[in-house]
């Protein structure tokens, strides 16, 4: 990762990401925050900040199935659901690939939780910074605030860059789907159904995955 230099709100944010400070973004499902993944002082801190604890991965956002594939291990399965989902609301848990081994990410420290988003501005800082450890930006058991002021409110002068829209986020949070057992585990139903998972493609009909644990 190299660092930009600051010229316009988004490289503001991606500047500050990548020297380890938190920054809020806004996704195609809720407010996130995040910080470089590789850093575990960044990713204390933002266990910290948001006081989840470490029992609990954080997800990780990316820019493109490359960048996908080079902090996860994919097998048919996965590349499969990513085809027919990403850009969007699906999370999936992989097996770790060695550039992602080391980082302090909570929870399983063999798998990790990856996800393209399809907001605009997500986009655009994922693809200046690479990948960034991202999670909802609330404080742990609270609901995320759907504006920028409400997030603002909640986090305070512990974020560093606050990037949002003028209007409120009403997306439902991402739902995650845990592949790293070698068959499809449902761990949480949100903006896609466990329903539309099953809905045959031209492929035939997908395995029905086993229900949250």
């Amino acid at each position: 990762m190299s660092e930009p230099q600051p010229s316009d709100p988004i490289d503001e944010a991606a500047s500050a990401a990548l020297s380890g400070r938190l920054v809020v973004l806004p996704t195609d499902t809720v407010y996130g925050i995040g910080t470089r993944p590789d850093d575990p002082a960044a990713t204390t801190r933002l266990f910290h900040v948001k006081g989840r604890p470490r029992g609990l991965g954080i997800p990780v956002l990316v820019a493109s199935r490359g960048d996908a594939e080079d902090v996860a291990a994919f097998d048919d399965a996965g590349r499969a659901l990513a085809d027919r989902f990403w850009p969007g609301p699906l999370t999936i848990v992989l097996p770790r690939t060695e550039r992602s081994q080391g980082w302090d990410l909570g929870g399983d420290a063999s798998t990790i939780a990856v996800r393209i988003p399809r907001h605009p501005l997500a986009l655009a800082i994922l693809s200046r910074t690479g990948p960034l450890a991202v999670t909802s930006a609330n404080p742990s058991g609270e609901p995320t605030a759907p504006t920028l002021d409400g997030v603002r409110s909640a986090l305070g002068e512990a974020v560093s860059v606050y990037l949002g829209e003028e209007g409120p986020l009403d997306g439902r949070p991402s739902t995650v789907i845990d592949l790293s057992g070698g068959h499809v585990r449902l761990l949480r139903e949100g903006a896609i159904t466990g329903t539309e998972l099953l809905e045959p493609t031209a492929e035939g009909p997908r395995r029905r995955p086993d229900g949250p644990r």
